[in-house]
């Protein structure tokens, strides 16, 4: 990487230096960013990626006198920053500078510097943080060569807002329907993020009841309830300082809503049974079938609630919408089984893969999943045709039960309308007013139903 496209943090609590550090970099590099407070570099790594930064050896704020520099040297690295970082130190520190180096940093400079050296160990520590990534790359894209599979316009356009969004900490609201892999999308998300070292938490927040909403979030203390035979900590505590993952967000009722909007306010849980509040630091990613459109209905959704868990918003194409997709899907479930179930990588003839092509998918990726699955099981050759492939008779029935409703709502429509003509010896003003449309969308819904 050239200096001119790298972002540079400098952390140090002498304002003289950061001034003179920004005077130097500005000119040569895309953007550096200068922070007085060692406290404040979670805060910082979680709104921006940087490639380099310029760490101090001491800070005024002691933790532990002459070892604060390593101290956050660590917890850099503890938040998964790829940035190769840089000491700065006094000359009478050189022994705990190339100790820093044992634990991870990539050089250090003594102070005061000259400009010419500072800024050619930043350029060395560019291009070895160039001639790794492609050792780094294997593990970081792992879930989408083995889990989060897609080459159309629209899975790519994912795939990139996941790159850009998960480093930072901001809420994630994730829609689409059904089986399209939005669980998925959120564990990509997670391994993507400064927290992929800390727990992972899922929650079907849909499924709780009212009763167990509370104990199952937050917790309880033995004694609270009933059944309370033991102090449990709820899913908030056991993400703690990981990503917290509400699957099914839009079925929860309005009195839920409430109490999941306290918590993400003032960041503290109360456990069932105490009053002793107990605080919480997570990543928060949620996801619902119910369109965002749908959810805004402050009847069924608090908007202050999808303020708070949609700070970014990732839409899921449903399969359908794929295209080539579905035969990538397709091979990599096959071999899936295959291996799964001890048989030869089984291919698709020509009907197989048309027929799997033009089909509507109302399940999306989960019914494609389970189809390829028993196709495997059942197949006697090496080769699946068209007839091995036997989509679900659960989604057909639900397709063709939507299709019932939609017949009989027509039904009703022209009944109705044949009716109110009627009584109206065919005055289709006053049939158009008590019907409560006007007169021209009435006359369509003539033509529509082929009256007169």
């Amino acid at each position: 990487m050239l200096l001119k496209n790298a972002c540079i943090l400098v952390i140090d609590d002498d304002a003289d230096v950061l001034t003179a550090v920004r005077l130097l970099l500005k000119p040569e590099v895309k953007e550096i960013v200068t922070e007085k407070n060692p406290e404040n570099i979670r805060a910082v790594l979680a709104k921006q990626v940087f490639d380099v930064i310029l760490l101090d050896m001491n800070f005024t704020s002691s933790i532990n006198t002459g070892n604060e520099g390593i101290f956050w040297l660590k917890k850099i690295r503890e938040f998964r920053s790829d940035a190769a970082v840089i000491m700065i130190t006094a000359y009478g520190d050189i022994d705990l500078a190339i100790r820093s180096l044992k634990e991870g940093a990539f050089d250090f400079v003594v102070k005061p510097w000259h400009n010419e050296k500072l800024l050619a160990t930043i350029k060395q520590a560019l291009k070895s943080k160039d001639k790794n990534a492609g050792a780094q790359a294997v593990p970081a894209t792992s879930i989408f060569e083995k889990e989060l599979l897609g080459k159309s316009e629209v899975m790519q356009d994912i795939f990139y807002k996941i790159q850009k969004i998960a480093p930072t900490d901001a809420n994630i609201l994730i829609l689409g329907e059904n089986g399209t892999g939005k669980e998925i999308i959120a564990k990509a998300i997670h391994q993507f993020s400064l927290r992929s070292d800390k727990p992972f938490i899922k929650v079907d927040v849909g499924s709780l009841t009212e009763s167990l909403f509370e104990s199952e979030l937050f917790g309880h203390k033995r004694g609270a309830f009933t059944d309370a035979r033991e102090d449990r900590a709820g899913r908030f505590e056991s993400a703690n300082t990981g990503t917290l993952f509400l699957d099914e967000i839009g079925n929860i009722t309005l009195h839920q809503q409430a109490r999941l909007l306290s918590v993400l306010q003032n960041r503290q849980i109360t456990r069932l049974g105490t009053n002793e509040p107990i605080s919480i630091d997570i990543r928060l990613v949620c996801a619902t079938n119910i369109p965002l459109q749908e959810l805004a209905n402050e009847a069924r959704f608090r908007k202050d609630l999808i303020y708070r868990i949609n700070t970014v918003e990732i839409i899921v194409p449903p399969l359908r919408k794929r295209g080539q997709d579905i035969l990538l899907l397709a091979d990599h479930f096959s071999k899936l089984y295959s291996n799964k179930y001890l048989k030869p990588h089984l291919n698709f003839d020509s009907k197989a893969l048309d027929k799997l092509v033009h089909y509507h998918y109302p399940g999306n990726v989960r019914e494609l999943q389970y189809t390829i699955e028993r196709a495997v099981i059942m197949a006697d050759g090496e080769v699946l045709t068209a007839s091995d492939i036997i989509f679900s008779p659960i989604e057909s029935t639900t397709v063709e039960a939507e299709e019932i409703t939609q017949t009989n709502l027509s039904t009703v429509e022209k009944n109705t309308i044949l009716r109110v003509i009627e009584k109206h010896n065919g005055n289709i003003s006053k049939a158009a007013k008590e019907l409560g449309i006007t007169r021209t969308a009435l006359y369509r819904r003539l033509s529509k139903y082929d009256i007169f």
